[in-house]
């Protein structure tokens, strides 16, 4: 929606800072560029975000919202859980390759601030914990056997699927993620054969 159309000055100053961090960052986003794009006087600012790291704050909020929608509406409700999985990848994939994509700015945010005292990083890092744990339980519902190992394999291709697309953009490997994630889901969902060398444990039968 166009900023003029937005009808609360506190949505508006979110919107303008929101596409501004995203694709510049934050340390090179200062609060008179918000003002001036918003359309909006710096006390009327300081009214609804009292410092900068407050909006950032507000902003990795709202991304983090959006984030969730996003990841909700990649899983078909009729789907097993590994294929819930699948889904999520293929996603990750058509979204790493759209124009309009220019990585995951929780990303960015631990880089600019990686004190892990900045309310910013801690936010950043809460959304990273809840997409662990999110991909964590799919793993266990889709049998895996070592889900933890799953779900932390998978969180790297989604972090490196999203890192190629601010370094590469649009056309970039990220658009192999859905394949690389169906190999290591049926690796870890898949039948367990004992090898010569498991057998050989004892104990294992």
């Amino acid at each position: 929606m166009p900023k003029a159309e937005i009808a609360t000055a506190r949505d508006r100053i979110l919107c303008t800072a929101s596409e501004l961090f995203y694709e510049h960052g934050f340390h090179a986003v200062g609060i008179d560029l918000i003002i001036e794009q918003a359309g909006v006087a710096k006390a009327t600012l300081y009214r609804h975000f009292s410092t900068k790291d407050d909006l950032i704050s507000a902003y990795l909020e709202d991304a983090d919202a959006h984030f969730s929608d996003w990841y909700d509406a990649s899983i078909n409700p009729d789907a097993t859980p590994a294929e819930a999985l699948v889904g999520i990848f293929d996603s990750v994939a058509t979204l790493a390759t759209s124009p309009g994509c220019l990585g995951c700015t929780f990303q960015v945010t631990a880089a600019e601030f990686p004190e892990a005292s900045h309310p910013g990083h801690a936010v950043a890092l809460a959304h990273k914990q809840a997409v662990r744990g999110r991909l964590r339980e799919l793993a266990k519902e889709a049998g895996a056997r070592r889900p933890d190992e799953l779900a932390d394999g998978l969180l790297l291709l989604m972090d490196g699927a999203f890192a190629a697309a601010r370094m590469h953009g649009h056309d970039n490997p990220g658009g192999q993620v859905g394949a690389v994630a169906r190999t290591l889901i049926a690796a870890h969902t898949r039948p367990h054969v004992l090898s010569s060398i498991e057998r050989d444990q004892p104990g294992v039968r």
